[in-house]
């Protein structure tokens, strides 16, 4: 089965930390850009951040520029998001998704989302 899995979100105070994974499981990731997409109650879903394939270019929202980085281990097949400084507004629902470069339109494959709170 040709699946991306999303783990490590939760609840984290305001400040704190979190480091969110994207595993691919049945594909390699060598062959795709990956990148994250986050989903707030009653808002569209926006890209975050995303990852070359080589893992040689990055980028970022302008709202998390700073503060999130984006990794990526092709030995391991997974690609990490550190999330450092988290603010209530980056409560979401965080996908991962596989795509042919980082500014390709087309998403081969999603994760089913990992849920973020940022909260006192």
């Amino acid at each position: 089965q040709l699946q991306l899995v999303e783990s490590g979100g939760g609840l984290v105070q305001p400040g704190g930390s979190l480091r969110l994974s994207c595993a691919a499981s049945g594909f390699t990731l060598d062959y795709y850009a990956i990148g994250w997409f986050r989903q707030a109650p009653g808002k569209e879903r926006e890209g975050v951040s995303c990852i070359s394939r080589s893992g040689g270019s990055t980028n970022y929202a302008d709202s998390v520029k700073g503060r999130f980085t984006i990794s990526r281990d092709n030995a391991k097949n997974t690609v990490y998001l550190q999330m450092d400084s988290l603010k209530p507004e980056d409560t979401a629902v965080y996908y991962c998704a596989a795509q042919p470069y980082c500014y390709s339109t087309r998403r081969d494959y999603w994760g089913q989302g990992t849920q973020v709170t940022v909260s006192s």
